[in-house]
């Protein structure tokens, strides 16, 4: 495999709040490679920005690719990249050390700043991420030993406000 395209997004509910990635893979012809909805925590939107891409260049490296294209809807992530933005949070420093050592893997990378509609599957995808974690939240609760019910017979007396 020589040539891939990343689709990447991050999305943050409450910034920072509950944080899902969406990566989409593709070859150079648009066949769909992988697919990636995850949660990654409490986090803020740019990290869970950062952490896409991340996991979307490792999955490329893991596919054997020697070039990628990235498109991110993230114009700090793709001016950060591309050295237009320094990185002046202390939280992303080692998330940009670490894409930017990723990044040293392929021998030819191109990022663009895309417009959201065309990035649409991976923000798909990281909703998805935040969701399935809320889903699995509300079902994890531990539920009570016995069914609470009404009394059976109403109590007598009288409500004062």
């Amino acid at each position: 495999m020589s040539k891939v395209v990343i689709y990447s997004d991050g999305a943050s509910k409450g910034n920072p709040g509950d944080a899902g990635i969406g990566v989409v893979i593709s070859d150079a012809s648009g066949g769909v490679l992988r697919e990636i909805a995850d949660y990654i925590g409490k986090q803020t939107n740019n990290v869970a920005e950062y952490s896409a891409l991340i996991r979307g260049l490792r999955e490329s490296a893991d596919l054997g690719a020697t070039q990628v294209e990235i498109c991110t809807d993230s114009e700090l992530l793709a001016r950060q990249l591309t050295g237009v933005y320094k990185v002046k949070a202390a939280n992303l420093k080692p998330l940009f050390e670490e894409a930017v050592s990723l990044l040293r893997v392929f021998e030819r990378v191109s990022i663009s700043h895309v417009v959201r509609e065309f990035n649409k599957r991976a923000d798909e995808l990281a909703n998805e991420g935040v969701k399935k974690h809320r889903n699995n939240s509300l079902n994890s609760r531990p539920k009570a030993d016995k069914p609470t019910s009404a009394p059976k017979t109403p109590r007598q007396g009288r409500l004062s406000f």
